[in-house]
């Protein structure tokens, strides 16, 4: 398994609120368990006590989305350091699953949890996997969406740092937003100077008489 997978599980962890449209999908076990993906081992572990932990998690993961995007890096990586050491995690090489075209384990490293529930396991994997990326790319890769009122936590992996917006979807909203807000704008500047016009051509009029 890629480090670079663990990354997301901070992002999916994250975009289960939207706080400005009032939206929380994490209200159930099921919606606890489903944040593990293919790892369901580790997610029948979770009970409803885990619904409020996980909700804890989310808040401090959010905080060093909104501390990167703010552009305060050292925040961010306080915050996120406080979360590697409350929920550590122990790297190992595994082959687990992983066998080349002779049949031979392809080596990778793979975090191994020891948690004490559901929360902790998942906090640990997504703590750590949200650290390698930071350390990877930068504070600055790590963003939440311009589309307002989305403001879903992304990662940025382009080439030139342009990320924006966590999907197409928003990318292609806000575009369509800002072109019609710059069509209002001319419009409202080609009145302006129409009725400047003709309240010039009244002027000159009465000045003629």
């Amino acid at each position: 398994m890629e480090l670079a997978y663990y990354s997301d599980y901070a992002v999916r962890l994250v975009n289960t609120e939207e706080p400005a449209r009032h939206r929380d999908s994490l209200t159930s076990v099921d919606s606890v368990r489903a944040l593990f993906g293919t790892n369901a081992s580790a997610g029948r572990r979770a009970t409803d006590a885990d619904v409020t932990r996980f909700r804890g998690v989310r808040a401090r993961l959010r905080a060093v989305f909104e501390a990167a995007d703010e552009g305060d890096p050292t925040l961010a990586v306080d915050l996120l350091n406080s979360l590697l050491l409350e929920f550590p995690v122990s790297p190992q090489i595994s082959g687990h699953d992983h066998l080349d075209d002779e049949g031979d384990p392809r080596w990778h490293m793979h975090l191994a949890d020891h948690p004490s529930n559901a929360t902790a396991g998942f906090a640990a994997i997504a703590a750590m996997g949200l650290a390698f990326h930071l350390t990877e790319y930068g504070v600055d890769r790590l963003g939440l969406c311009e589309a307002a009122p989305c403001r879903n936590a992304y990662l940025d992996t382009s080439t030139n740092r342009s990320r924006r917006y966590c999907s197409d979807r928003c990318a292609t909203r806000a575009n369509v937003a800002a072109y019609r807000a710059r069509k209002r704008l001319e419009s409202d500047r080609s009145a302006s100077t129409g009725r400047t016009a003709e309240k010039a051509q009244e002027t000159s009029s009465t000045a003629e008489r």
